[in-house]
């Protein structure tokens, strides 16, 4: 009987000194299987405990044939857990700063029935409004603040340059606020 399988025979049995020696002479080999894998040392610690603890436990169906090779096996399976593990916690806790990110947004854009009752109001006094304007500027006021187009997808729409809707813009808003003010005085 070779010292190796003797070692593993009182291991077995429950002999702590036995097993030490066992991890004594293997950790390095251990170690090294597990940084082909994993680069951060603490980890590379963690998982070659979990290696020893798994070949603690393994031992009792260990059979006599290449004890190196089979530590190799369990010290390589772990590292691959270990690394499937580890993207599976990154894609967690990516999922996880989503949601709560949307939730966030969610909620610091949820509006009171108040807000959107103001908004519903606003919309169609400027539509009202838009219809005693001329229609180029009318459009342009109409698609820039009621249906939320940038300047850039105006202009794209009604084949002119952005300019040309920024100008159009500036003049439909004093227009408007030309016909406000002599719809409130009026009142």
């Amino acid at each position: 009987m070779t010292r190796e399988s003797l070692l593993i025979q009182k291991s077995i049995q429950g002999d702590e000194e036995a097993f030490e020696e066992i991890i004594n002479l293997y950790k390095n080999y251990i170690f090294a299987i597990i940084l082909n894998f994993i680069k951060d040392y603490n980890e590379v610690e963690n998982l070659a405990q979990e290696v020893f603890l798994q070949i603690y436990l393994s031992l009792p169906n260990y059979k006599e044939d290449n004890f190196k090779g089979w530590i190799g096996r369990i010290a390589t399976n772990k590292s691959i857990d270990g690394i499937r593990k580890k993207k599976s916690k990154f894609k967690e806790e990516t999922l996880k700063s989503e949601y709560d990110l949307i939730d966030k947004i969610n909620l610091y854009h949820s509006k009171t029935p108040e807000e959107i009752l103001l908004a519903k109001e606003r919309k169609e006094e400027i539509s009202k409004l838009c219809k005693s304007i001329p229609k180029i500027y009318a459009d342009v006021i109409i698609k820039f603040y009621l249906d939320g187009k940038s300047y850039e997808e105006i202009a794209l729409e009604e084949n002119l340059t952005v300019k040309t809707i920024a100008s159009r813009l500036y003049r439909g808003k004093n227009m408007l606020k030309e016909k406000w003010r002599t719809e409130n005085e009026t009142l």
